[in-house]
């Protein structure tokens, strides 16, 4: 028996030795976490867009607290979530500006046509890969809808082939823009509200053999505009919104409706 005993004796002392070593380490190296970054973190609203230019909310809410990150950072969160975030760290917040989702393309099945039926998978990214799509217009929507899947809000959807974003429900998250492999979708502040949709920068005689909606460089809203606040520029309308006033001026000028306001629940 007693051949049984020792051992066990000296594993049970091993073991206990281990436990209190372990236990005096994890004191001794205890890396403090401040309470701050998850209060933080649960005000945010974890949609983990990367808007505010880190990779998730957990990383936002450290870089707030260890770094001095500013505290508006976060375009779904809004200005609510900006002052909460301000009172856990002592500060005042500045307004966040609300930005919306836009689709740069009029391009629907009604203004441009396929050249061919695309039957791999179907996705944007996949039919970007085969001729830089199935529609003639290489510059449009692919209307596979990537933007509309990684919504985690239900803002998009897919209507006669275009990507349409609902503004009642678009957080300002930015997903879609990373998801568009032609890069149509760009995020805007909401007040501004003339929107040049197409992104072609063919000349106008392409342009108009491929799209009936899009851009043809005509410069009619650029002579029209009262504050210079529209210029053709590589082909193509493009708006400076430090001087726009949203008139509408330019987008009753422009013969082809590529330029709209934007006043509508689905741009």
């Amino acid at each position: 028996m007693t051949t049984y005993v020792f051992p066990m004796l000296v594993f049970a002392t091993i073991g206990l030795v281990a436990g209190i070593l372990l236990t005096v380490c994890s004191k001794i190296f205890e890396v403090k976490v401040d309470e701050r970054i998850d209060t933080i973190s649960e005000i945010l609203p974890q949609v983990n867009c990367g808007s505010c230019g880190f990779s998730g909310c957990s990383d936002y809410a450290s870089a707030i607290v260890n770094n001095g990150a500013d505290v508006n950072m976060c375009k779904p969160g809004g200005n609510d979530c900006a002052k909460k975030i301000a009172s856990v760290m002592g500060k005042v917040a500045t307004d966040v500006v609300p930005q919306v989702a836009v689709v740069l393309c009029n391009g629907d099945c009604n203004a441009t046509k396929s050249k061919y039926i695309f039957q791999g998978v179907q996705s944007c990214k996949s039919a970007n890969r085969f001729y830089n799509g199935s529609e003639v217009c290489t510059h449009g929507c692919l209307g596979f809808g990537d933007c509309e899947k990684v919504c985690s809000e239900g803002g998009i959807i897919i209507r006669d082939g275009l990507a349409r974003i609902d503004k009642s429900k678009c957080i300002g998250c930015g997903k879609c823009t990373k998801a568009c492999p032609n890069h149509l979708i760009v995020l805007r502040d909401i007040d501004k509200k003339v929107d040049v949709c197409c992104s072609s920068t063919d000349i106008g005689k392409i342009v108009r053999s491929t799209c009936s909606s899009g851009c043809i460089g005509c410069k009619l809203c650029e002579k029209k505009c009262p504050n210079e606040a529209i210029h053709v520029e590589n082909n193509l309308a493009r708006i400076d919104y430090d001087k726009c006033t949203a008139c509408g001026i330019c987008a009753e000028a422009c013969p082809t409706k590529a330029i709209r306001l934007c006043d509508m629940v689905y741009n």
